[in-house]
């Protein structure tokens, strides 16, 4: 039994159904219909199910279940928000702040040379192990409204924000007097535009105003950290991948597809 309404294999059914329309494939050429498929997938981002597993319980080789895992990938990724829609559901919705988060889908180990000599690529220092950063956008409460493409577990938050074509301008035309973008520390250097704590300078310590401005920013911005929590509990998939470190970013990217449809709510 899968831990989903019907309604969300249903969803995903029909994503597939177009995809094969799209394609020209004619009916009984598949060794799965698209409900049977939608379950491989749905089973794969749920429990983190083996693809030999998944392959062996659906009758079908490895590598059908790996194309079919990758077809439902594909649809779910093209279904997912893009920023500035994100953005404007999020205005429309009276937000007056949205939080912006990275986090670390870890993967196996990765040989990929980075710039930093015998050093890999998706290595990252600070979590001390392999995995690609993904920023988040999350509404007031937590609730994620959208993720971004994948960049190298080397690198930190704000060099991945800034590295993502649109997204902090994107995040400056929803500023105004009426509306922030909260963010931690790790994006310090862009705190002429994000909402940042102050930060405590060598040798010089925290005024009282300055130390309940911080109180109050983290009061406010730490169920932000829901969004990343809660798609990573959803889905065991995201804890810890097994396929190419550059897929990271359309895997999260459906995994909130999913999560919008299961819930009903995309803010």
């Amino acid at each position: 039994m899968l831990p989903v309404a019907a309604s969300t294999v249903d969803y995903l059914a029909r994503l597939l159904a177009g995809e094969r329309a799209r394609r020209g494939t004619r009916r009984g050429q598949r060794a799965l219909e698209v409900s049977a498929q939608a379950v491989v997938v749905l089973r794969w981002f749920l429990d983190a199910t083996r693809v030999t597993r998944l392959a062996r319980d659906s009758g079908i080789s490895r590598a059908t279940a790996y194309r079919y895992l990758h077809e439902g990938i594909d649809v779910l990724t093209a279904a997912a928000p893009g920023l500035h829609g994100a953005l404007l559901v999020a205005r429309a919705a009276g937000y007056s702040r949205v939080h912006l988060d990275g986090s670390l889908i870890t993967t196996i180990r990765s040989r990929a040379l980075g710039p930093t000599p015998g050093v890999d690529l998706w290595w990252s220092g600070k979590h001390r192990c392999h995995g690609g950063n993904i920023q988040v956008i999350t509404a007031p409460d937590g609730w994620p409204l959208w993720s971004s493409p994948v960049r190298p577990g080397r690198e930190h938050d704000l060099t991945c924000a800034r590295a993502h074509p649109g997204l902090l301008d994107g995040l400056a035309e929803f500023i105004d007097d009426d509306h922030a973008v909260l963010a931690d520390l790790g994006y310090e250097g862009e705190s002429d535009r994000l909402t940042v704590p102050i930060k405590t300078r060598s040798g010089a310590g925290l005024c009282p105003d300055q130390r309940t401005v911080n109180v109050l920013h983290s009061a406010t911005r730490a169920i932000a950290e829901r969004g990343n929590a809660l798609l990573k509990n959803t889905f065991r998939a995201l804890r810890h991948l097994s396929l190419c470190p550059q897929r990271i970013g359309a895997i999260t990217a459906a995994a909130l597809v999913l999560l919008h449809t299961e819930h009903n709510r995309t803010t």
